[in-house]
């Protein structure tokens, strides 16, 4: 019988951990807290720097974009702004006056204080 290597069975085990055991990822979630990319990055920027502490209605936050020079449509802009407003997201959107504003929802603010 051929002896055996153990560094070769645990270089064996590991390639094969890495294929049985391999993370599952939606694709695009790579570092999507900060990544700044397209409209939907605008937002989070915007989010991380406390734009959204106060209540903002659309054209406030299209202004915001604007100034940190993210230059969408009103309609690139409202389609992330709905996704990060869904339940579970990051923002809370709401009518106030006839008008829909959106502000940082106040789970976000305790996570950011615990950790």
């Amino acid at each position: 019988m051929t002896e055996i290597n153990p560094a070769e069975i645990i270089k064996r085990i590991e390639k094969l951990e890495k294929v049985v055991f391999k993370e599952t990822r939606r694709p695009g979630n790579a570092n999507e807290k900060n990544n700044f990319k397209g409209a939907t990055g605008g937002l989070r920027l915007l989010i991380s720097e406390g734009f959204f502490d106060k209540k903002k209605n659309f054209g406030e936050i299209k202004m915001g974009l604007a100034d940190k020079n993210y230059n969408y449509s009103a309609q690139a802009i409202q389609t992330p702004l709905n996704n990060l407003s869904k339940s579970g997201g990051p923002l809370v959107g709401f009518r106030e006056g006839g008008k829909k504003v959106y502000a940082k929802r106040r789970w976000c603010e305790q996570k950011e204080r615990e950790g």
